[in-house]
């Protein structure tokens, strides 16, 4: 019986996977059909990934969502952070050169937009997608970027000048520490759009400052929950 993967879903290789620092990993995915991709900077892929006890849905395994790292016209880098023993986080930890998997094609709206400075703020769940939109913003505007991280050894190389925080081990999620570091940043007073991402909790607390305490407009401040204590099935 053809099973509905086959239709949604396209074929890919792991060419290269291995362990970078601290819990971050990184999996690299080739192969005839991901060449020419149409590829925004942000955007993400949905790959199908072993269900728990290897049980399998009708799609053939469970769909885990990736931030796209980098994406040179045949090959799809990505940086997972590795944590919990999930089916996503699992797969990262166990892939290896030669695996087969399906995925979808790219796909996302949390992508740059056009503006006179751009502010980024989240998490290490969110460092992937910041790392590529700012890459492709190719220094047309200002960047001001605040990320938190549990160790310096979890910090990827995103352009330009960055915040880093480190936790230390604190709990990420409703971080105040990082919307007080976004509300230590001498912002120009002209428009910008912001780009928040990671904990639910924390995206909204920061989001609730532009708004409430900048006098921001709430339509230039794009969201992406990544994750929330206890959900599972997001970004």
């Amino acid at each position: 019986m053809r099973r509905l993967s086959d239709t949604f879903l396209t074929e890919a290789v792991v060419t290269r996977a291995g362990r970078l620092g601290g819990r971050m990993r990184a999996v690299t995915l080739g192969g005839p059909a991901l060449a020419g991709l149409s590829v925004r900077p942000g955007q993400q892929v949905r790959i199908q990934v072993p269900a728990p006890n290897r049980v399998v849905d009708r799609l053939g395994g469970m769909l885990r969502t990736y931030s796209i790292w980098e994406y040179d016209g045949e090959s799809l880098q990505l940086r997972v952070f590795d944590h919990g023993d999930g089916p996503g986080a699992r797969w990262a930890r166990e892939a290896r050169a030669g695996d087969v998997v399906h995925l979808m094609k790219p796909q996302g709206d949390f992508v740059c937009r056009p503006s006179g400075y751009h502010l980024f703020a989240g998490d290490e769940t969110a460092s992937v997608a910041f790392g590529a939109m700012i890459r492709g913003l190719a220094g047309d505007a200002p960047v001001h970027t605040v990320v938190e991280v549990d160790t310096e050894h979890e910090q990827l190389p995103l352009p330009g000048g960055t915040v880093w925080l480190h936790r230390r081990g604190r709990p990420a999620e409703r971080s105040g520490e990082l919307v007080a570091a976004v509300a230590a940043l001498d912002l120009p007073d002209r428009p910008g759009t912001a780009y928040l991402a990671g904990e639910a909790g924390t995206v909204q607390m920061i989001r609730s400052h532009l708004v409430r305490d900048r006098g921001w407009n709430r339509r230039d401040v794009l969201t992406k929950p990544f994750w929330a204590p206890g959900k599972t099935g997001m970004d």
